[in-house]
């Protein structure tokens, strides 16, 4: 098998257009449209105006190649893609968030010049409730393989049995024949595996063989463990990468990986990547595993859709966990042009298509038939969610299935109020060019009105209880969406049911971690949201009028504003809480923006803290605010320039508050344990008067073939203090590199990410730049308060 990237010299103009650009995919056209008041996608999608596009490439085929076999592998186009060879019809692919392949060969030109061209549709608006990005926003592959070969991700390596490292190995063929394997370690062949036939059985020709092989080591999330599989048959070679790893989950011993107890820290995370829009770029997909991984999660829920191969690989890499969830809606729209009526025809060529892509992943442990589809309160509902359940089971048997269930919106659905309904997504095109809220967003708004607590007390009603009961005997883990309430409850009612909080508030992280401690059968936890992401406008924002001067989320807006960790990648005072409540930090201190003191700020459910890890508020001298302090200790002291403020012990969720008055100096926290002795200290510092426009590379050095450098840029004192009060605009070059994006992580967001300008956000903004050769980047940005440069090494 032969396979080379396909990512290169594309062209792509708006549909009716000839207004093509070059442009290397993964590639996100919807970053090149209009933002504006008429977008029907509205505050779904950022107000863009989204179109459809034509992607063009011409490519050569020898004419020694004629007898071997070509296709084409696309990762990911949104949506309703249809792919033409030569101006012929070659395929067609609806959902677009699955992978696709397209065979080449009865429409090819040997020795001379082929066309592929690729239509993606998105003026079919709205179509989606959260960004979707527009074309080709993932990579494509080009196949070439013997006429005699190994089917498309034709080799599946499960675990049999972890203790005595017991493999059973699947190669799909498409005729009989020799089939030879290799274990591979860092390239060195460890076990080969020979004498072994792909014969006709049951409609496939297929070989199958148990392997133990004893030296093996296990995978797991402490030590990801890889290792490859070569696979011979013919002329034909496939290399797979896999992990030893045993998943089970019971309600003795809750959810285990080789027999053993593990508490999911999860995340759930859309599938852009911030300021680069949708792009799957391996790099920013690796990165945002990084982040995460970094700040104490270890596990991600891909909300709401298959995430990419890119991500997979990374999570195998570094250990993160992934519960892989198929679609949003089933049969109940809740966008107008969304996917809802294709899934009861089209579950099982998509499931295949999301099992197929991650069965030899390590990190995949479980999967996710849908989000807060309300289908699962009624028979039809309980049923498509017993049948996906089965065909998963048939599929895959390895992993449990579980689906996200907003508990709450199922009684409302019950009782005729339901979020979401056909007449309201159709409502929904008439509300947005008036500006009005239906849906989601309506009920988003109406949680950020009353409160967290208003979903999770709604939910511990006795109707809540009779219209999940049955969907959650259909799964294997029932997925809780702001349930947290209900837990001891079930727990008693309910001693077979394992729990997941599939989707959760940040205020719940406390509380969830004593609970699950305590108890197998809860087994997680999926926060909403990890990183912050693109559409759905301001739903987890608090920004006052000086950075957001509309709360009704209307054309500014650009973000959600509810990631733990915002936009750019920068951990929020809200993560440091996160991470002192599962006992990974001991102590966090944060102050609220004294520049809001006394302001209103947009109102969010999904919003715990808008408090900043900064003490440096020079002009607010004397002004009142509050300092956070997060702690599972039993006290809590507060000093200001080394006079004791305050102590306090920290309520029930590991927080406490303190009211303080600004002084320019250092601001301290301390925990104590009960005896008195002191556990941690914490100190924020006031920084100097003197600003300096400062350029820092993430990483010093990158690769020319997939690299992308990150590049913060700040404004800061003399020491590299951040200033948050300072506000600017900046301007940016590059020499040897593409600007693919630049903006800051304020979720009102007026300007361009494919600008060169960019305005800072509490004193900061982010540049990304693709590598277009080796040698050096160099990177320089200009502002009112002077210049920066920085360079970064290109391998």
């Amino acid at each position: 098998m032969r396979k080379v990237s396909f990512n290169t010299g594309w062209k792509c103009a708006r549909k009716g257009t000839e207004n093509y650009i070059d442009v290397t995919v993964p590639h996100d056209a919807m970053l090149l449209d209009e933002r504006s008041d008429d977008s029907i996608g509205g505050t779904n999608i950022g107000w863009f105006e989204a179109h459809d596009y034509i992607y063009v490439k011409n490519f050569f085929v020898p004419e020694n190649e004629k007898d071997l076999v070509h296709y084409l592998e696309f990762e990911g186009v949104y949506h309703k893609a249809t792919v033409y060879v030569n101006g012929e019809e070659a395929a067609y692919h609806d959902y677009g968030y699955t992978g696709f392949t397209v065979e080449l060969d009865k429409y090819l030109r040997y020795d001379s010049e082929n066309e592929i061209r690729v239509e993606a549709v998105n003026s079919d608006q709205p179509n989606s409730r959260w960004y979707s990005g527009t074309g080709i926003y993932r990579p494509v592959w080009m196949y070439t393989v013997p006429k005699e070969h190994i089917l498309h991700e034709g080799v599946r390596v499960k675990t049999e049995d972890y203790k005595n490292k017991k493999l059973h190995i699947e190669v799909f063929t498409n005729a009989t024949g020799k089939v030879r394997m290799e274990i591979v370690d860092n390239g060195n062949v460890i076990r080969i595996i020979d004498d072994l036939k792909a014969e006709y059985f049951d409609g496939s020709y297929i070989c199958e063989c148990n392997v133990s092989e004893p030296g093996l080591e296990l995978w797991s999330p402490k030590k990801p463990r890889l290792y490859d599989l070569r696979v011979y048959f013919g002329d034909d070679m496939v290399e797979e990468r896999f992990g030893v790893r045993e998943v089970t989950v019971t309600p003795k011993d809750g959810f285990c990986i080789n027999g053993e107890r593990v508490i999911l820290r999860g995340a759930c995370i859309h599938h852009d990547n911030g300021i680069l829009g949708a792009c799957a770029y391996d790099f920013a997909e690796r990165r945002k595993v990084r982040l995460l991984r970094k700040n104490g999660y270890n596990a991600i829920r891909s909300a709401h859709n298959p995430c990419s191969k890119a991500m997979l690989r990374a999570c195998d890499e570094m250990g993160m966990l992934v519960m892989d969830e198929y679609v949003d809606v089933w049969y109940i729209h809740k966008t107008k042009y969304d996917y809802a009526g294709k899934v009861e025809s089209n579950y099982k060529e998509d499931l295949m298509s999301m099992v197929s892509k991650d069965y030899n992943h390590p990190s995949v442990i479980m999967y996710s038939t849908g989000n807060e589809v309300s289908e699962t309160a009624q028979k039809r509902g309980i049923k498509l969610c017993g049948d996906m359940t089965d065909y998963l089971h048939e599929i895959d048997p390895t992993r449990p299935v579980s689906c996200g269930v907003n508990i709450f919106f199922n009684f409302l659905s019950s009782m005729g109020f339901g979020v979401y309904s056909d007449k309201k997504a159709e409502a929904e095109v008439s509300g947005n060019k008036k500006k009005k809220a239906v849906g989601s967003e309506f009920f988003n708004n109406l949680a950020g009105i009353l409160g967290a607590d208003f979903m999770k007390c709604g939910a511990t009603i006795y109707p809540c209880d009779v219209k999940t009961r049955d969907a959650y005997a259909n799964m294997d883990v029932a997925g809780y969406n702001y349930g947290i309430f209900r837990y001891k409850h079930d727990l008693k009612k309910y001693p077979e049911r394992l729990i997941l909080g599939s989707e959760t508030f940040c205020s719940d992280a406390f509380d969830f971690w004593k609970i699950a401690k305590k108890e197998p059968r809860i087994i997680g936890d999926f926060v909403w949201a990890g990183m912050d992401y693109l559409g759905e406008l301001g739903v987890g924002a608090w920004e006052y009028e000086e950075y957001a001067p509309d709360f009704s989320h209307g054309k500014g807006w650009l973000t959600a504003g509810s990631g733990r960790i915002d936009l750019t990648g920068k951990p929020l005072a809200e993560m440091t809480y996160t991470k002192v409540a599962f006992g990974i930090e001991k102590l966090g201190l944060a102050v609220v923006p004294l520049n809001g003191a006394g302001k209103k700020h947009s109102p969010s459910a999904w919003k715990m803290s808008n408090a900043i890890e900064s003490w440096s508020w020079r002009g607010y001298e004397g002004t009142k605010t509050k300092a956070e302090v997060y702690s599972r200790a039993a006290r809590v002291e507060l000093w200001l320039n080394g006079q004791k403020i305050g102590e306090k012990e920290p309520d029930k969720h590991a927080r406490c508050y303190f009211d303080v008055i600004y002084q320019n100096g250092e601001l301290t926290a301390k925990s104590f344990d009960k005896e008195g002795r002191l556990l941690a200290e914490k100190t924020l510092k006031t920084g100097g008067i003197a600003v300096e426009l400062r350029a820092e590379a993430e990483q010093k050095s990158i690769k020319a073939t997939d690299g992308l450098a990150y590049i913060r840029l700040k404004y800061t004192d003399e020491k590299g203090e951040v200033l948050p009060l300072t506000r600017g605009e900046i301007t940016v070059s590059v020499e040897n590199g593409e600007l693919v994006g630049l903006g800051s992580a304020c979720p009102y967001y007026e300007k361009s990410y494919k600008s060169n300008t960019a305005d800072t956000y509490y004193g900061e903004t982010l540049a990304v730049v693709r590598p277009e050769k080796t040698g050096k980047i160099v990177v320089k940005a200009h502002s009112e308060y002077g210049d920066a440069e920085v360079e970064v090494e290109v391998e």
